[in-house]
């Protein structure tokens, strides 16, 4: 039986390996397998135009010219240069960005008589981020690296923008506009390999697109997956979040004054503003905010949010739609590639003396990570994905002193994550044993921690 199970076996084998060659003489001279691209948070340009039910809020009277001075849709996200020009329509803008929950629907939507679309999605052209002093931030050069390696817009490298404003909610729950882009993606996936001979799509995601990439998977059926999804290249996101997240109220240090983020109420109405918070998964009982009278930790959350000033209906959605999703946080059943940077200082523990989470904190405790990911939350997805039977291939590479955002701009780390797409476009071993019969798959493969 063991000689017959072996010559099964290489027959299954010679079989993929023709398949294999097959395609790749599909896709052309390039050999190139598909690339899918999800930007960090921030990163996708969003459109907006304003309907005659639209009331500017008190808080924001400039809006009452924005109507006469455009017509149809104009870009509300990011508008530095507009925004450059003229300060006075930031409380504006930070209007339109706005989200209201509707109790009724269950679900968040935007504010009455806004209407907003993402710009082009399918492509990389929607990237970006307006302000000069933010260009690396997003995947401009990461863009422009892979098409020095033979990428080509539109015919075998694309873009999935979405509103970053929203995010997946536990099964049960209203999330229109995330479930409206998660069918997109689907389909964007499956033309991007059908013009490609059929060949499966690495899909490349940065930051906070890494997660909802993540949710995208574990939501597809296991069959879809490993028909569709050759690599799955994860950079800068962790299994658990940030201790940076917790700092909610006020205008952040480090956004200038023509961002309209700045607005407290502006980004703590966002669907997602709760989607990136410490996991107790990762971090447990450890204090994260420290203050006289309380010690916060990852599983005290509601109670922070609470003491933030957060209604009780907003903790109830943090509790009901979003941390369902956070302890959910697991393999994605495809091979899979994690890159991070780390030996930069990252907020690990905050201190108020005095409870008042409205003024800057007292005192920030560093540690190890990205700058806002915390080493525990990186290294979590060696346990959470890596050990995962499930999870057939799994390489985990940590870039030192590289930063969150260094890791899809800084030279060498974008070389590295060049050559980890060439190398899972290559790789044949990966795609055999994403797709092989359950009864092969001692062919695991897992590499964990390697430091470069």
């Amino acid at each position: 039986m063991g000689g017959a199970h072996a010559q099964l076996l290489l027959l299954v084998l010679f079989a993929w390996a023709w398949l294999f060659f097959a395609g790749a003489l599909a896709r052309g001279a390039s050999g190139l397998h598909p690339v899918v691209l999800l930007p960090g948070f921030g990163c996708s340009q969003l459109d907006a135009r304003l309907t005659d039910e639209f009331e500017p809020a008190t808080a924001a009277p400039s809006c009452g010219g924005v109507p006469k001075g455009k017509k149809g849709w104009f870009r509300l996200w990011n508008n530095h240069t507009a925004l450059q020009e003229d300060p006075t329509l930031v409380p504006c803008y930070a209007e339109l960005l706005r989200l209201v929950y509707d109790p009724v629907a269950g679900d968040y939507r935007n504010v009455p008589g806004v209407e907003t679309r993402v710009v082009a999605f399918g492509t990389t052209r929607g990237f970006g981020y307006g302000d000069p002093a933010m260009k690396n931030f997003c995947m401009e050069k990461l863009v422009r690296a892979l098409e020095g390696v033979g990428y080509r817009e539109g015919e075998n490298l694309f873009g999935a923008s979405y509103d970053f404003r929203y995010a997946a909610a536990a099964p049960g729950k209203e999330s229109r506009v995330f479930s409206c882009f998660l069918s997109s993606l689907r389909v964007l996936v499956e033309q991007a390999s059908e013009r490609n001979g059929d060949a499966p799509v690495i899909l490349v995601t940065h930051s906070f697109g890494g997660i909802n990439a993540n949710v995208f998977l574990r939501r597809s059926p296991l069959a879809w997956r490993r028909r569709y999804v050759k690599h799955f290249v994860m950079v800068s996101a962790g299994a658990g979040g940030g201790v940076s997240r917790l700092q909610f109220c006020g205008p952040s240090s480090s956004s200038p004054p023509t961002d309209p983020l700045s607005f407290a109420d502006t980004g703590r109405s966002f669907a997602g503003v709760f989607s990136t918070l410490p996991s107790p998964k990762v971090f447990g009982d450890a204090p994260l905010v420290i203050t006289r009278a309380k010690n916060y930790s990852a599983y005290d959350i509601p109670e922070y949010l609470k003491a933030n000033g957060f209604s009780d209906g907003e903790v109830a959605r943090y509790v009901t739609r979003v941390l369902p999703v956070t302890l959910d946080f697991s393999a994605p059943a495809v091979p899979m590639t994690c890159i991070n940077g780390i030996g930069v200082p990252t907020a690990e523990k905050l201190v108020y003396w005095d409870g008042d989470f409205g003024a800057k904190p007292d005192e920030v405790l560093y540690g190890d990570g990205d700058g806002a990911s915390n080493i525990a939350s990186l290294l979590a997805l060696d346990t959470l994905i890596g050990a995962d039977p499930e999870q057939v291939y799994f390489r985990s590479v940590l870039i030192h002193n590289t930063s969150h955002g260094g890791a899809i701009s800084d030279d060498f780390a974008l070389d590295r994550l060049v050559n980890e797409v060439l190398e899972a476009s290559r790789a044949i071993l990966g795609q055999f044993v994403a797709t092989a019969p359950r009864s092969i798959h001692g062919l695991k493969f897992t590499e964990q921690n390697k430091v470069v």
